[in-house]
């Protein structure tokens, strides 16, 4: 892809993040990941891409020395280091008169994000005209990569999804549409947030699936005054971040099976073929 990326690696004022502390480092986005820091399989994703500049948002003002990545050297100028904001929206909003567009936005947990599902990302918001994207994967191919890889869904009429934690800035315009995360990253979960965001009526239909996904996100466009598409990818693996003990283990194991990692199951396999080799990978994570 052209344009920017934004890996989002800051934290919540007087936070202390439990996998941080569990391991001993100074920041969730230092945690090891398969013997390297969960940020440096973010920018190793991202170094793969044509992005002319990699930002990275943070706190933590020791990060480059910590990461002691060789991905570090290998972006050499790409990557730029800004202070991050107390939330998303102002850290968004930060690298937005350095960046060039689009801007691909993602966070620091996201290691099982590929240069190709980026790249399929900004593809599907060219398809469909958006000025603003979520990125999101459906159940099933979320579930054909792992069973225990996600547990949270958002349901639909027509799809039920689970959010990638990626998201597509299409121009300086569209920046409005950054302003719905001013109360967080996890504002899905607050209903409040989302109501202030989205409106009542559109909380409602966003929570209790009232609707197909592409009209409910021509509601909320409505309300934000900007074009925000869902954009559907393929690879479930996509929607697996580093949150606790047990993703860990997940993308952990998923790493030594990228054969794992597929955007669907075969069409040569049987359903008993692949509950036999989701029932593997569930083993191999207990």
């Amino acid at each position: 892809m052209s344009g920017s990326i934004l890996i989002l690696a800051g934290r919540r004022p007087g936070a202390v993040d439990a996998l941080a502390e569990a391991h001993g480092v100074g920041d969730k986005c230092l945690v090891p990941v398969a013997g390297r820091p969960m940020i440096a399989h973010v920018l190793s994703s991202a170094a793969k891409t044509s992005a002319t500049r990699i930002f990275v948002s943070t706190h933590h003002g020791t990060l480059l020395d910590d990461i002691a990545d060789p991905v570090t050297e290998e972006l050499g100028d790409r990557l730029v280091i800004v202070s991050a904001a107390d939330n998303l929206a102002d850290s968004v909003l930060a690298v937005a008169d350095r960046a060039e567009f689009p801007l691909f936005i993602t966070t620091a947990d996201n290691c099982l994000l590929t240069p190709e599902t980026i790249a399929e990302i900004g593809a599907e918001a060219a398809r469909l005209g958006a000025g603003a994207g979520v990125a999101l994967a459906r159940r099933e191919d979320v579930l054909a990569v792992h069973p225990e890889g996600q547990r949270r869904f958002y349901e639909f009429s027509d799809v039920a999804v689970s959010n990638c934690n990626a998201y597509w800035i299409g121009d300086r315009a569209a920046l409005k549409a950054a302003e719905a995360f001013r109360g967080g990253g996890q504002f899905v979960k607050k209903p409040i947030r989302v109501m202030q965001a989205f409106g009542l009526i559109n909380l409602l239909r966003f929570r209790f699936g009232l609707g197909p996904i592409h009209h409910i996100f021509q509601r909320i466009s409505r309300h934000l005054k900007v074009d925000i598409a869902p954009l559907l990818v393929s690879n479930g693996a996509t929607a697996i971040d580093v949150d606790n003990d047990r993703s860990l283990r997940v993308t952990e194991a998923l790493m030594k099976r990228p054969d794992l990692v597929n955007p669907r199951p075969s069409s040569r396999e049987t359903q008993a073929e692949r509950d036999a080799a989701g029932e593997r990978q569930l083993a191999v994570t207990r």
